[in-house]
């Protein structure tokens, strides 16, 4: 039936007028046409908009500025920091074609206990769309060649146990060699466009270095270098010098060349580099334009895109070295400084002034009486020496007891005293004595109810009591002066 049908159709077809077949004829071209126009405009609305499913994985040791970073690049103030793996975003829109999407971000936790999670960031179908980004902190540049070795073995273990297709994976690997060796450094044209290869440039590729991906991972890599405002402070309190910038420098640029990974300094609290961060990341996923050029020249703000560097370059930084080499171990040379250990003191709280007071003076009273004003006995430490002694007036016997007694007389504290308001005696002329009519008889000491007049009447009374005393002791002494021994 269908075959008999056919020739039917092909018989009535061929036998037909000549304006009916042209007409049919007109009628399937316009057909094509419509379809064709239809599948152009859809394959190019397609094309135009932005890929969606693209992810950033955010690697790095605890306190690196891991989430504080993309919360910048998101344009977040305040956020909360999570656990285990946190997820953010950043927005990506296209002026061109007015259209706008998500870039995934996901922050893995610090701890290695979580590394397991990876796979819910980056599965097996989601490799090709995907950037790992490590970070490194500055203010403790001692533990980052350990920090990104330690970080890039995890993420290849990860794409290890994806099991990736080895088609596929090679066809990964391939496409970062191709843009390690096509990278051109951006003109120096008005417009800002970078430089165009010839023909003759794009069919040949140089070769790549010996230390250049040699770990190719197949998925871009982006170290990125946060909290570069500390090394004004690794200068002033661990005596930094710029030969040890520039060693830490050249040993993260040889593991950038072995991955084929970019580099960049930023700062959040400086806002340094941040907005070449943010370009460069979507120049990688979603292929925007990047005009901006590589910079070495400030040592807090280095950017060096993927392709750009090589041994050569890095040679470069070899050449300020004083007292380091260029072959010297990382950790021979940037020593992570000694733990200071913090001594918590108990806090003494300080009782009150008047409760203080009382407890001394029932103190004071327990103590036995001071031996100050005791009299001097002059029998039972009279001075020993040669029975013949020069004949010396009662005073100077007196004079010469007085310091070798034990004990402090009334008399030395009424010369001392005596002393102390001659020299502070009122306008009554030098070498006035302290009491008299010249000496102020108002000034008074604060709490103090006896003038000055009054303190040296009281002092002259007690001098001369115990001169007296002195005088009587010394007389009733037998004179051994003249007898014969």
């Amino acid at each position: 039936m269908a075959t008999s049908g056919r020739s039917a159709l092909l018989s009535s077809t061929s036998t037909g007028p000549k304006s009916t077949l042209e007409s049919s004829n007109a009628d399937e071209e316009d057909g094509q046409n419509l379809w064709s126009t239809i599948l152009s405009e859809v394959s190019t609305h397609s094309r135009s908009k932005l890929p969606s499913g693209k992810n950033v994985l955010v690697m790095g040791e605890v306190g690196s500025g891991k989430t504080t970073l993309v919360a910048k690049l998101q344009g977040v103030e305040e956020y909360m920091k999570g656990r285990g793996l946190e997820y953010l975003y950043f927005s990506v829109h296209d002026d061109d074609i007015d259209d706008h999407t998500r870039c995934n971000a996901w922050v893995l936790d610090g701890d290695l206990y979580h590394k397991g999670l990876q796979g819910v960031a980056v599965p097996v179908d989601s490799i090709s769309n995907t950037l790992v980004l490590i970070t490194v902190d500055m203010a403790r540049p001692w533990n980052a060649l350990d920090s990104l070795q330690k970080w890039a073995a995890v993420a290849r273990e990860h794409i290890d146990k994806l099991r990736v297709p080895p088609e596929t994976l090679r066809e990964l690997e391939q496409k970062l060699v191709k843009q390690f060796q096509e990278y051109t450094e951006p003109g120096s044209a008005e417009d800002g466009t970078p430089q165009r290869r010839s023909e003759e440039e794009e069919s040949v590729l140089l070769p790549l270095g010996d230390n250049t991906l040699t770990h190719n991972l197949g998925i871009p890599v982006v170290v990125v270098c946060t909290k570069c405002d500390a090394i004004s402070t690794l200068e002033k309190e661990h005596d930094y010098r710029d030969e040890h910038l520039d060693f830490i420098q050249s040993h993260i640029r040889r593991f950038c060349l072995q991955y084929g990974a970019s580099l960049i300094y930023t700062s959040v609290k400086e806002m340094k580099n941040l907005d070449i961060l943010y370009k460069y990341l979507v120049h990688r996923l979603y292929g925007f334009p990047f005009h901006c050029p590589a910079q070495v020249v400030e040592r807090d703000a280095v950017f060096i895109p993927s392709g750009w560097d090589n041994d050569k370059k890095i040679a470069i930084l070899h050449e300020n070295f004083q007292t380091v080499k260029a072959e010297d171990s990382f950790e021979d040379v940037i020593v992570k400084p000694p733990v200071r250990k913090i001594v918590h003191e108990k806090e003494i709280q300080a009782e009150d002034d008047q409760v203080f007071l009382v407890k001394l003076q029932s103190l004071l009273a327990k103590q036995p009486a001071a031996t100050a004003g005791r009299p001097v006995d002059t029998t039972s430490r009279a001075p020993t020496g040669s029975p013949r002694t020069s004949n010396r007036s009662a005073a100077a016997n007196v004079a010469n007891a007085m310091p070798q007694s034990g004990q402090t007389s009334e008399g030395v504290l009424a010369n001392f005293f005596n002393s102390l308001l001659t020299k502070k005696a009122g306008t009554g002329g030098p070498g006035t004595p302290g009491g008299g009519n010249n000496t102020p008889g108002t000034v008074r000491k604060s709490g103090s109810k006896l003038g000055l007049s009054d303190v040296q009447a009281e002092l002259d009374r007690i001098s001369s009591r115990e001169t007296d005393s002195d005088l009587s002791n010394a007389n009733d002494t037998p004179a051994t002066d003249g007898q014969d021994t």
